[in-house]
């Protein structure tokens, strides 16, 4: 019997309330219970500097940026509920791949060795109308520019607010269904590319 592929989740929020955190439980759920191994983390427990090349050249890739990349590198597929800021990517996401996409030495430049190969599934909520659907855009362009397939169904909360109750449970079923759907999705996308 082979392994079950591998899945690291997450959200691109600092924010210990997030509606992003509480989404990418329910969605990490419903890849474990599609035969996924699932890997849960917050960015918080990673903190890394603001990108700045000068700083990696002095003093190299910080720690906290290679515990993330070796995290990366050890799953198969990503599960990224992500917080829409004036229309695009979180600076705490934004920031995290782009460290994450600096060679390691022995690396050649452009080996994006976290990235190329893997499968990722995008969620967003909001409080506004759209559900966050502007940062996705930017987030399907990033991650599809440094080598992931990003699969092309997605879901997009919106009226966060209300969306979620007191326990971070989604209220509508329908909306659980959804996200559960995209996270099966890409467990059994990543689960045939892996083979």
């Amino acid at each position: 019997m082979s392994s079950p592929i591998k899945i690291l989740a997450f959200a691109g929020s600092a924010r210990v309330e997030s509606f992003n955190k509480k989404l990418v439980k329910i969605a990490a759920a419903g890849a474990a219970d599609a035969g996924a191994e699932v890997t849960l983390i917050d960015l918080l427990t990673y903190p890394m500097p603001l990108f700045n090349e000068d700083l990696e050249a002095k003093d190299g890739l910080p720690e906290s940026v290679l515990q993330f990349k070796a995290l990366l590198k050890s799953h198969q597929g990503l599960l990224l509920a992500c917080p829409e800021y004036n229309g695009s990517i979180t600076p705490l996401l934004k920031n995290a791949i782009d460290w994450a996409s600096r060679p390691e030495p022995g690396e050649a430049p452009m080996a994006l060795s976290c990235f190329k190969g893997k499968v990722a599934a995008l969620l967003s909520a909001s409080p506004g109308g759209l559900g966050g659907m502007r940062g996705l855009v930017h987030v399907r362009a990033i991650l599809e520019g440094i080598g992931v397939l990003v699969i092309p169904e997605q879901k997009a909360i919106s009226g966060a607010y209300q969306a979620f109750d007191d326990q971070g449970n989604l209220v509508d079923e329908k909306q659980v269904d959804a996200v559960r759907a995209i996270a099966n999705k890409l467990a059994t996308v990543t689960a045939k590319l892996s083979q």
